[in-house]
C-alpha cells in the first residue's frame, strides 16, 4: 500500500471551481440526489417485500447506521471538501492506491445509477401517457438535465430546491392520507409486525427478515455524503460540508420514514398492500382515489427528473477532479479539467458524464442493477477505514469536524457493512452476482493503475486544500 499523501497545496494553474454556494444551496442539492420520494416509491417497496409491515424496523435500523456513516462522512468531508469525494479522501488518507481503486468503484456506478434512475421516469408518466418507451424517456430526460447542469451551480441550485419542494409535498400528501385516517394501531406495528409468505399467507415477521431487509432501507438513505463532491463550491467549506452531511441525513430519515410508516398503517389490508404490483400506487388509490393517484405520480416522475439533475451535477465534479489530477492520458485530462469562463463550471465533464449516461439508459436495466448494487459497500467500508487511518496518521488532524465517541461509527458502520455483504452473497440473482463485479471492477483499477497510472507518474491528487486555523469537537 502507498503511503497516505500529505494535504497538497494548489499550485497557481490548477482549475479551480467557483465558489458561490451557501450551505442551503449545497444541502438542496445533495437532498434532491437522495430524492426521499423516489426513495419511499420506488426502493421502500421491495423493503415492504421482505419484512411487511416489520419495514418500519428495518427503516429504523437502517437509519442508525446512517448517523454513523454520517459522522465518517462528515469528519472526513471537513478534513477535505474536495469535488474528487471519496476517492480523493481514501487518496489522501490511505494512499494512491485504494484511492484509484475507490475512483474506478465510483466512476462505474456515478454514471450506471444516472441511467438506473433516470429509468424510472417512464414508468411514473405511463399514467397519464401509456407506453412510453422507457429508455427513450429516460434518455431525453438525462439529455435535458445535462443541459441544465452545465448552467451555474447556484442556478442548479435553486431549480433542485423548486423540485424538491414539490416531491417533499407529495410525501406529506402520502402521509397526511395513512395518518388521518389509520386502518390500525400504532402498536400492532411496533410489537407485533406480519409478512406474506411465498403464498401471500401473512404471519409474524421474523426478526431476521426484519434485520435482512434493512440492508435494502440503507441505500434507500444513501447520498447526504454527497456534500462533499461540492465542497470547492461552497463557503466555508471545511464547516459547511460537514454541517450539509448531517443535515441531508436527518431530513432524508424523517422524510422516508414518516410516509413508509402512514402507508403500513393506513394501508386498508396489509395482505392486498403486499400482494400490490406498485404498493405505493395501490395506497394512493385506495385512499384518495385514482386522480390524487397521478397527481401523485407525476410529482415522483419530477422528483426522479430532479435527482437526474443533481446526480449528473456529482458525478461531473468528479469526472473534473480526475481529469486535473492527470488520471487520464494528457489531452483527455486537460479537457476532463476544463472550467466554463462564464459560468465557472465543468462543462466539458458535465457533456462527458451527460453523454455516457444518455447512452446507458439504453443498457439492460437488471444488469445496471446488478452492477451498481454492492459497490457502495466498497466505498463505505473504504471511508470507515480512512477516518481510522487519518486519526492514527495525522492526515485528517485539521478537519474542522470531529466525530462524537469515535472510533464507536466507523467499528459499528464496518460491523454493519460486513452483514451487508453477507446478505448480498446469499442472494443469488442480484447479490451474489453484483459482488463478483465489485471486485472485477477493483482488480481492474488496481492492475490499471500499478501497471499504466504509476508507471507514468503523472497522478496528482490536487485540489484547493485550507486547513482551518481551529479543530471544533462536536
Amino acid at each position: 500500500m502507498a503511503e497516505p499523501s500529505s494535504p497538497p497545496t494548489t499550485a497557481p494553474s490548477t482549475p479551480a471551481l467557483r465558489r458561490g454556494l451557501k450551505v442551503l444551496g449545497t444541502l438542496l442539492i445533495t437532498l434532491s440526489a437522495i430524492s426521499p420520494a423516489s426513495s419511499v416509491f420506488i426502493i421502500a417497496p421491495g423493503v415492504v417485500g421482505k419484512a411487511g409491515s416489520g419495514a418500519f424496523w428495518s427503516f429504523v435500523i437502517a437509519a442508525v447506521v446512517g448517523v454513523f456513516m454520517a459522522f465518517v462522512y462528515a469528519e472526513l468531508a471537513s478534513a477535505y471538501p474536495l469535488s474528487g469525494g471519496e476517492y480523493a479522501i481514501v487518496g489522501r488518507t490511505l494512499g494512491k492506491l485504494p484511492g484509484f481503486v475507490t475512483l474506478g468503484l465510483l466512476m462505474v456506478t456515478q454514471l450506471l445509477i444516472i441511467a438506473v434512475i433516470a429509468l424510472g421516469v417512464g414508468t411514473y408518466l405511463e399514467v397519464l401517457i401509456p407506453g412510453l418507451p422507457g429508455p427513450a424517456v429516460a434518455a431525453v430526460t438525462t439529455a435535458g438535465a445535462t443541459v441544465l447542469a452545465v448552467f451555474d451551480i447556484k442556478v442548479n441550485a435553486w431549480i433542485t430546491g423548486v423540485f424538491l419542494a414539490i416531491e417533499l409535498l407529495a410525501l406529506v400528501v402520502v402521509s397526511a392520507l395513512g395518518f388521518f385516517d389509520p386502518a390500525r394501531p400504532l402498536g400492532d406495528l411496533l410489537g407485533s409486525p406480519v409478512v406474506a409468505d411465498a403464498n401471500g399467507v401473512v404471519g409474524p415477521a421474523a426478526f431476521g427478515l426484519v434485520v435482512g431487509a434493512a440492508a435494502v432501507a440503507i441505500f434507500s438513505y444513501n447520498g447526504y455524503g454527497s456534500a462533499v463532491y461540492f465542497g470547492e463550491e461552497t463557503n466555508n467549506a471545511h464547516r459547511g460540508i460537514a454541517r450539509a452531511i448531517l443535515w441531508a441525513l436527518g431530513i432524508t430519515v424523517l422524510a422516508e420514514l414518516i410516509p413508509v410508516t402512514a402507508v403500513l398503517l393506513g394501508a386498508p389490508s396489509l395482505p392486498d398492500l403486499f400482494g400490490s404490483g406498485n404498493m405505493m400506487s395501490y395506497f394512493v388509490d385506495a385512499k384518495g382515489g385514482s386522480t390524487l393517484n397521478t397527481v401523485i405520480s407525476l410529482a415522483i416522475a419530477l422528483a426522479i427528473l430532479n435527482a437526474v439533475l443533481a446526480i449528473i451535477l456529482i458525478t461531473s465534479r468528479m469526472v473534473f477532479s480526475t481529469g486535473r489530477d492527470a488520471a487520464w492520458p494528457g489531452g483527455l485530462s486537460k479537457a476532463l479539467a476544463a472550467i466554463h469562463p462564464k459560468t465557472g463550471t465543468p462543462w466539458i465533464a458535465t457533456l462527458v458524464t451527460g453523454a455516457f449516461g444518455t447512452a446507458l439508459c439504453f443498457v439492460d436495466a437488471n444488469f445496471l442493477l446488478i452492477v451498481t448494487s454492492t459497490t457502495i459497500v466498497a466505498v463505505y467500508a473504504a471511508l470507515c477505514l480512512a477516518v481510522i487511518s487519518g486519526r492514527r496518521n495525522g492526515t485528517t488532524r485539521h478537519a474542522a469536524y470531529r466525530m462524537p465517541l469515535f472510533p464507536v461509527a466507523p467499528v459499528l458502520a464496518l460491523a454493519a457493512l460486513v452483514y451487508v455483504i453477507w446478505q448480498n452473497a446469499l442472494d443469488a440473482e442480484v447479490g451474489r452476482p453484483s459482488l463478483f463485479i465489485t471486485l472485477g471492477i477493483g482488480v481492474v483499477s488496481a492492475l490499471y493503475y500499478l501497471l499504466v497510472v504509476r508507471r507514468r507518474g503523472q497522478w496528482e491528487l490536487k485540489g484547493e486544500h485550507e486547513a482551518p486555523a481551529d479543530v471544533e469537537a462536536a
